[in-house]
């Protein structure tokens, strides 16, 4: 009796050590927001190649943050630009800027992610989400891209 009370405390134990060991911390939303609340920057790769995205200080921004990392594959429109439908509904707090600057990275409603590699006067409203300093004109086709913190 003896021995099988050792041998069941023994089991308990390794496996208590086992779990503390093996265990990971799952973020909670209030955390992930937290942790988005200090990022001012994250990285760009857009066809292998990196670019930075200076993110503005907004909710949009801080939300787009929090889907990181996501890989897109985006859409060629009007030769200066390149969108994809989000997923997700992003907060929103559009403007009309009247002029966009090659770089911008903006919301068009609540869930359309575009990027502007041309500059060009607009009577749009969009949310900007930041800006890709010495971005590269991204051509005429489709790409792929991928955001990261």
């Amino acid at each position: 009796m003896k021995k099988s009370s050792l041998y069941i405390l023994l089991i308990v134990l390794f496996l208590f050590v086992i779990t503390g060991c093996n265990s990971q911390k799952i973020e909670s939303k209030n955390e992930v927001e937290k942790r988005s609340d200090n990022i001012k920057s994250v990285s760009v790769v857009i066809e292998e190649k990196e670019y930075i995205l200076n993110l503005e200080d907004s909710e949009t921004a801080k939300e787009f943050v929090s889907m990181l990392p996501i890989d897109l594959d985006m859409s060629e429109l009007n030769g200066n630009e390149k969108y994809i439908n989000l997923d997700k509904n992003l907060k929103t707090n559009p403007y009309n800027p009247k002029r966009i600057n090659a770089g911008d990275v903006m919301l068009f409603g609540d869930n359309c992610l575009v990027i502007f590699y041309k500059s060009f006067d607009t009577t749009y409203s969009y949310t900007k989400i930041g800006h890709i300093d010495n971005l590269d004109d991204l051509g005429n086709g489709d790409i792929k891209v991928r955001f990261e913190i």
